[in-house]
């Protein structure tokens, strides 16, 4: 007797949900062999149901309201490719878990915020929450982190977790163009929404991070650990000043473990340009993990698009289909550690500081006694001069690398730095990550 198929409700028919209804046809005969039993899609959810979509959607149940399709009783899965933590993606997951239903879904934001108590609703009615398909795309690191590297005390997780900004800062070195005009050409070309700020920002790499950290480490997720800063101010010079200094600029999203406890940050940073990590260009997602005997591993690919969103959103059903129950977070709620989360002020690192200053006598010195007096000890300094038929006073820059410094002594340095009448406009402040 055939097994018998497992029926499938997708709520979001964009990008990804056009995808996934494409990939399930597709690959059907694949997928059922692998899975064990057909995984079919039976009914969906938009809001227009006149929209062309580029797939047939003949013989599909169709619901206007997603909670409709939640309480269906002939739907084994519900699939939420609707985004966002609050709303409509929200409730439709809450309805769906409290009536025992497997849920899969490539909500990071729905995740990072609310996955912790999501995650105890499903493991009391020992259904599935699935989300490999909202952290990197197609890279499958959660089933990495979760199954593959289950028995191993990682150290460190991270990476570039945001391929729109990787985009932004590999044109921006490629062309040497200043930020807002790629930024408008990622737009134009569809890399970068019309509301740009979560990607920008850091909070979509915040919301990835997040999810990682706590799998990573086995703590509950907190997304409001995170500290998060985004690309706005990284100018065509610093794009500059780093090449010639040996260095990429990146914005990482970095999960360390400390003596102190759990480092969560994401922020631009400088990489030196031989790391493998500065080689991922473009629209890719790299993820970095480090343990204590798999040593470290990196993942690269594409972390968006119709292709590989949808192609771990059906790793997921296949799981799912198979009858795999892993614990969401790897461990069940009450195994999870409490561990502290360790405050930005308390991080260690070199930093790179690009100043417009005045070309006058003393400025340096000026500088260097700021430094000193905060116990900031400078590695090296790049200084760009003017040429001797240049008007007195005028604006150039200079480059400085320190050794190692805490973050309270370099912030505390670059606030009274920005107070001297020699240095012109804000400071740049940019982080060294060289481990």
């Amino acid at each position: 007797m055939a097994a018998s198929a497992l029926r499938v409700g997708v709520a979001g028919l964009g990008v990804v949900g056009a995808g996934l209804v494409s990939l399930l046809r597709a690959n059907a005969e694949m997928i059922a062999a692998r899975a064990g039993r057909p995984v079919v899609i039976t009914a969906v959810c938009a809001r227009d149901p006149h929209r062309d979509r580029g797939v047939d959607l003949d013989g599909l149940r169709w619901y206007d309201d997603a909670l409709a399709l939640a309480a269906d009783p002939a739907i084994d899965v519900v699939v939420e490719l609707i985004g966002g933590a609050e709303g409509i993606a929200r409730a439709l997951v809450e309805a769906a878990l409290a009536r025992n239903r497997a849920v899969v879904t490539a909500n990071k934001a729905l995740i990072a915020v609310h996955g912790a108590r999501l995650a105890a609703v499903a493991e009391r009615g020992g259904v599935a929450l699935a989300f490999e398909a909202a952290v990197a795309g197609g890279i499958p690191v959660i089933k990495a982190l979760r199954e593959g590297l289950a028995a191993d005390r990682l150290l460190r997780i991270g990476g570039i977790l945001n391929g729109t900004c990787n985009y932004i800062l590999t044109t921006m070195r490629e062309t040497g163009r200043d930020f807002d005009a790629v930024l408008a050409e990622a737009q134009a070309l569809g890399y970068a929404e019309a509301d740009p700020s979560t990607d920008i920002d850091g909070i979509d790499a915040a919301h990835k991070l997040a999810i990682l950290a706590a799998l990573a480490f086995g703590r509950p997720v907190d997304f409001d650990s995170v500290h998060v800063e985004g690309i706005r101010r990284i100018g065509a010079a610093d794009i500059g000043f780093a090449t010639e200094l040996g260095y990429r600029i990146k914005l990482l999203g970095i999960a360390r473990r400390t003596e102190r406890g759990i480092e969560a940050r994401v922020h631009p940073c400088l990489v030196p340009d031989r790391a493998p990590i500065a080689q991922v260009e473009g629209v890719f997602n790299a993820v970095v993990a480090e343990g204590e005997f798999v040593g470290r591993l990196m993942l690269e690919g594409r972390g968006a698009g119709a292709g590989p969103t949808a192609t771990a959103v059906a790793a997921d059903l296949i799981d799912i289909a198979r009858g795999s129950l892993v614990p969401v977070w790897g461990a069940s709620s009450g195994a999870l550690a409490r561990l502290t989360s360790v405050p930005m002020a308390e991080f260690r690192g070199d930093y790179y500081l690009r100043l417009t200053v005045r070309d006058r006598p003393g400025v340096i010195a000026e500088i260097t006694a700021v430094l000193r007096d905060c116990g900031v000890s400078l590695k090296s300094m790049l200084q760009h001069g003017q040429a001797r038929s240049a008007a007195p006073d005028e604006a150039v820059p200079i480059v400085l690398v320190t050794h190692e410094t805490p973050e309270r002594a370099m912030q505390a340095a670059v606030a009274r730095i920005a107070g001297l009448d020699v240095v012109v406009g804000p400071p740049a402040l940019i982080r060294i990550e060289t481990g």
